[in-house]
């Protein structure tokens, strides 16, 4: 387990951490993000960002693939692309234009699942097949880490004063202290945002976060270039 004192394999776990922590914070937010910018058929989503986070597993690996074998480059150089695809999928959501749920859903969908192609393969090439599984699955703690602190503290945090925003301009009594019992009974009535400010910050945040995962995801390919040289520049002549 020498790997975990090795400055390489924490910057994939932090660019892992920013990058599909992201996407998964869109996955368990996309119906209130729907919702919130006033689609009624929220599971059409669900299911499209099912089938692009399929389709960005295969083209993940493929061009990973492509990148290494015919060009003896560190395969991160696709996740960082990945990952700017992701920036971009953050900043259609934040936008709220028409049309950004199904183009915001289409990137990061695909940014997403091509994590999972391009991170397993890595890590063994950088670290070899000792231990791998544990490894392996140290570094899949930072989908639900990252899905915890992003999506658990920032996301609701933000959707939840926003609601309570709206719910203050739509009720002024009954939020500054004129009527007690009817903030008392309204209790049990969740809090609903509507328009695309209840997900701008968030997705500015997750945007931002993603350019972050990018930027060391070029820095692994900067301190790996010899490793991948030395692995596949062989095979090429």
């Amino acid at each position: 387990m020498q790997a975990l004192i090795k400055a390489d394999f924490w910057i994939i776990f932090f660019s892992l951490l920013f990058g599909s922590g992201s996407g998964l914070t869109v996955i368990d937010n996309l119906g209130q993000m729907s919702q919130s910018l006033g689609y009624d058929n929220t599971h059409v989503f669900v299911s499209m960002i099912s089938i692009w986070n399929f389709l960005g597993r295969v083209g993940g690996g493929y061009f990973s693939e492509i990148i290494v074998r015919d060009h003896a480059y560190p395969r991160h150089a696709a996740m960082a692309v990945a990952q700017v695809v992701m920036a971009f999928g953050h900043f259609f959501f934040a936008m709220g234009w028409p049309g950004a749920m199904y183009i915001g859903t289409l990137l990061v969908g695909l940014g997403y699942g091509a994590h999972w192609a391009i991170v397993p393969a890595a890590a063994s090439e950088l670290f070899g097949l000792k231990n791998f599984g544990a490894l392996y699955n140290f570094l899949t703690i930072a989908n639900p880490a990252g899905s915890l602190i992003f999506s658990g503290v920032i996301a609701s945090s933000i959707y939840d004063s926003e609601a309570e925003k709206q719910a203050q301009q739509r009720h002024p009594g009954q939020w500054n202290g004129a009527s007690f019992l009817s903030s008392f009974l309204a209790v049990d009535e969740p809090l609903k945002c509507e328009g695309a400010i209840c997900f701008f910050y968030t997705s500015l945040i997750l945007c931002g976060l993603c350019i972050v995962a990018s930027i060391l995801s070029m820095i692994l390919v900067y301190r790996t270039k010899t490793v991948y040289t030395s692995l596949y520049g062989k095979s090429r002549t």
